[in-house]
C-alpha cells in the first residue's frame, strides 16, 4: 500500500528529476547571464568654496579632533611617535578609575616616596585615600602619587604600565607604549598626538575623570598631613567651555598639553607635543588656543543623512514584487568646514537586481561618503521591505504542503530547479 509518506518521498524525487529535464516556467524571465554588476548613484552638493587658511604652530606634533565623532579636523605630524611627558597621566587616571575603588587606602612605598620632582613629598609608610592621590596626579602632576597609584592598582609599576598599554590598544591607540605611570622618559615610552587625543576622548566618557580633571583646587589629608592642590591647567581659567585635561614636560618631550573645550554644541580635543622647550612654557598655551579657535571658527555639524529613504530602488527577481526601495540604516551628521561640505558627495553602491526572498533590513549595498575626493565614511544600505519568493518551485510547494498539512505531514521543501 502506498502511504502518504511514501507518496511524498516519491513525488519529491520525481519532481527533482523532472526539473533537470524541463525548463522552469520562470526561465523566460530569468537572466541567463551572470548577476548584474553594481552601479553607483551619485549625489553632489554645491560647488567648492575656499579652504580655511592653515594654521601654524610651534609644536612638533599636534592635532585637533571632534570629541563626539572622533574625526580628525586638522593635524601636524599627528601620527608621528613622540614622547608625551605627563600627559601620560590621563591613562594612569583612567586605568585607576576602572580597576580600583576611590575609597581605597594606599600605603606609600619607599619607591614611590623616592620619585624625582615634581612630587607631593609623600613619605614611606604614609597612608592616604586613592581619590586624593588621583587629585594630586592630575591637578599638580606629582610623580610620587603616580607610582603609589600604579603599585596599589597593578601590584607593581611594570604590571600597571602593561595595563595602561593594553588599554591603549583596546581603544585604538596602537602606536602608544607606556613604561612609566608618570610620563618620565624611559625606554620605548611614547605615543602620538592622535593616540593621545583618542585616549583623552575615551577618558572623558567617564564622569569621575571629568570631575577630577576639572577640579580647580582641593585640600586632601593623609594620616600624617594635609596637602593643598591647585590645578595647573591654565585652559580652565582662560578659555570658555574648557574641561581639561593635562599638561606635561620632560627634557625629551618638551612642553605638552592635551586640552578640551565644549561650547555652542561643539566639542574639540587638541594635543600639542614638543610645544616649546626649557623656559618657553607659554608656547603650549599659545598653540593650543590657536588650534581650538581654528575648530570653533571653521567647523560645525552638517546633516549628511537625515531621512532613511535613499530615493533609489533595486529590481527583484522571482517575486511578484518587481522592485524594492533602498534605505540608509541610520542618520549621519559630520563636523565639517564649509569647504569640506561643498565637496561632499554620496555614492550608493548596490547590485542592479536581487533574487527573492529578501527580508526588510537585509543589507543590499553601501553608501560611501566622500569629502574632497577622499572616502570619509560608509553606511550600510538596506532593503526597505520584504520581497517574498514566487516562482514554479514555491507555487508547487504551496499546493503540496496544503495537501500534506491535511494529512498531518511535515512541510515539503523541494530542491532548487536548475537548468543545464
Amino acid at each position: 500500500m502506498l502511504t502518504c509518506a511514501h507518496f511524498k518521498k516519491s513525488l519529491a524525487t520525481g519532481l527533482a528529476l523532472a526539473t533537470v529535464l524541463t525548463t522552469p516556467i520562470y526561465a523566460t524571465n530569468a537572466p541567463t547571464e551572470p548577476a548584474s554588476p553594481t552601479e553607483s548613484i551619485t549625489e553632489t552638493l554645491p560647488p567648492p568654496v575656499p579652504k580655511p587658511k592653515d594654521i601654524e604652530v610651534e609644536a612638533t606634533g599636534a592635532i585637533l579632533i571632534d570629541e563626539l565623532s572622533g574625526r580628525v579636523l586638522w593635524e601636524k605630524n599627528g601620527f608621528d611617535p613622540l614622547a608625551m611627558a605627563s600627559t601620560t597621566k590621563i591613562m594612569t587616571l583612567i586605568v585607576a578609575l576602572e580597576n580600583a575603588d576611590l575609597s581605597d587606602m594606599v600605603k606609600i612605598s619607599s619607591k614611590a616616596a623616592s620619585q624625582p620632582r615634581v612630587k607631593m613629598n609623600l613619605s614611606a609608610g604614609e597612608e592616604i585615600k586613592l581619590e586624593y592621590l588621583l587629585y594630586a596626579l592630575m591637578l599638580q602632576s606629582f610623580n610620587d602619587s603616580a607610582v603609589a597609584i600604579a603599585e596599589h592598582v597593578g601590584g607593581n609599576v611594570e604590571s600597571f604600565c602593561k595595563m595602561m598599554t593594553d588599554k591603549a590598544k583596546q581603544i585604538g591607540a596602537y602606536d602608544t607604549i607606556f613604561e612609566t605611570p608618570s610620563g618620565l622618559d624611559k625606554g620605548e615610552h611614547h605615543s602620538t598626538a592622535y593616540d593621545m587625543a583618542i585616549i583623552a576622548r575615551y577618558a572623558m566618557t567617564n564622569p569621575e575623570f571629568i570631575r577630577i580633571t576639572n577640579t580647580k583646587s582641593a585640600e586632601v589629608t593623609s594620616n600624617k598631613k594635609t596637602y593643598s592642590l591647585i590645578n595647573k591647567n591654565r585652559l580652565l581659567y582662560e578659555m570658555p567651555g574648557a574641561k581639561g585635561v593635562k599638561t606635561g614636560f620632560t627634557n625629551k618631550a618638551g612642553h605638552c598639553f592635551v586640552g578640551a573645550v565644549e561650547r555652542d554644541g561643539m566639542g574639540f580635543i587638541s594635543v600639542v607635543l614638543g610645544s616649546g622647550w626649557g623656559g618657553n612654557r607659554h608656547q603650549k598655551w599659545i598653540d593650543t588656543k590657536k588650534i581650538l579657535n581654528h575648530g570653533f571658527e571653521h567647523f560645525k555639524y552638517y546633516p549628511i543623512v537625515t531621512e532613511p529613504d535613499t530615493g533609489e530602488t533595486i529590481a527583484v527577481e522571482r517575486s511578484r514584487q518587481p522592485e524594492l526601495g533602498l534605505v540608509f540604516d541610520t542618520t549621519l551628521h559630520l563636523p565639517l568646514s564649509a569647504y569640506e561640505h561643498s565637496t561632499l558627495r554620496i555614492e550608493v553602491e548596490a547590485p542592479t537586481t536581487v533574487k527573492a526572498p529578501v527580508t526588510a533590513g537585509q543589507q543590499l549595498g553601501v553608501a560611501k561618503i566622500y569629502i574632497d575626493n577622499a572616502l570619509e565614511h560608509e553606511l550600510p544600505v538596506l532593503a526597505a521591505s520584504d520581497a517574498k519568493r514566487h516562482d514554479l518551485k514555491t507555487s508547487i510547494e504551496k499546493i503540496l504542503n496544503a495537501w500534506f498539512s491535511m494529512a498531518g505531514e511535515a512541510d515539503l521543501v523541494l530542491p532548487e530547479f536548475t537548468k543545464e
